[in-house]
């Protein structure tokens, strides 16, 4: 076990679970204790117990060398534990590649991605610059191929995101697929969507059976037949009201309960 007091990098094991805290620049030279390299997160992997499960990847760094990131994504993508991987502070730029290495890929409320195309600094002649300019491509499409294997958006829409050195907020990067959650919200935007979508598609196709869904809420709806039920109960409500002639309720009459309002306003 590392000492954690004067280190932002580190590797720590509780049980049958390992939390790996990556807090600064990924390179291949470790001038500074927040350095991480690939071959020192390597050789920490190669000594955990075999009884591991889960390894927790927490991250707050800039980024750094594209091949040191590279090979740390490739370490945690084949490594035969759970990689839980979450994003602390900034996952910038290759730091954002090695987020997606993840099983599950977590942010906090509080934290952003910074995604862009490689760069680097070159000197030559036109031949050379040319050259360097292919190999930057080459690079940058290995990030592509990370970033593609979870987002739910074309690689057209990914590269535009790229060339415009995006910075992502975690709403954004959980509904473009590149985090499946959000630490400290009871609903996620994709489970407020995914609500939405089935009570369209319900009213839609009346006559196709209901999907079962299921979110985190006050109120938690098991199945779609059961909303059908209270929007049937509450137009019929609304259809024999409408027959009525127009006239104040009496006293001791009880208004009507909206149950469509109160269901819409539990949803949404």
């Amino acid at each position: 076990m590392k000492d954690t007091m004067n280190k932002y990098y580190a590797l720590l094991t509780n049980g049958n679970e390992a939390d790996v805290y990556i807090f600064g620049d990924i390179t291949s030279w470790e001038w500074y204790d927040n350095d991480v390299s690939s071959y020192t997160l390597s050789k920490e992997l190669q000594e955990l117990s075999p009884d591991i499960e889960t390894i927790n990847v927490h991250i707050n760094s800039y980024g750094g060398e594209v091949a040191e990131g590279l090979a740390i994504y490739n370490l945690l993508k084949n490594h035969k534990a759970k990689v839980r991987t979450i994003v602390d502070g900034f996952a910038c730029s290759i730091a954002s590649v090695i987020f997606m290495a993840g099983d599950e890929r977590i942010m906090n409320n509080a934290s952003m991605l910074f995604i862009h195309n490689a760069w680097t600094t070159v000197s030559g002649n036109a031949n050379e610059l040319r050259k360097e300019a292919d190999d930057l491509e080459k690079i940058t499409q290995a990030a592509v191929n990370a970033y593609m294997a979870h987002v739910n958006i074309t690689e057209d829409r990914l590269k535009e995101l790229l060339d415009n050195e995006s910075w992502l907020l975690p709403d954004e990067a959980l509904e473009m697929g590149f985090a499946t959650s959000i630490i400290s919200e009871n609903i996620t935007n994709k489970a407020a969507a995914s609500a939405r979508k089935a009570l369209f598609d319900l009213f839609k196709n009346k006559n196709k059976p209901a999907k079962i869904i299921s979110f985190n809420s006050d109120l938690t709806v098991t199945n779609l037949e059961e909303i059908k039920d209270i929007v049937k109960q509450a137009l019929e409500e609304i259809n024999a009201s409408a027959k009525e002639p127009d006239k104040a309720p009496k006293p001791e009459q009880k208004p009507v309960e909206n149950k469509t309002k109160k269901l819409f306003e539990s949803l949404f």
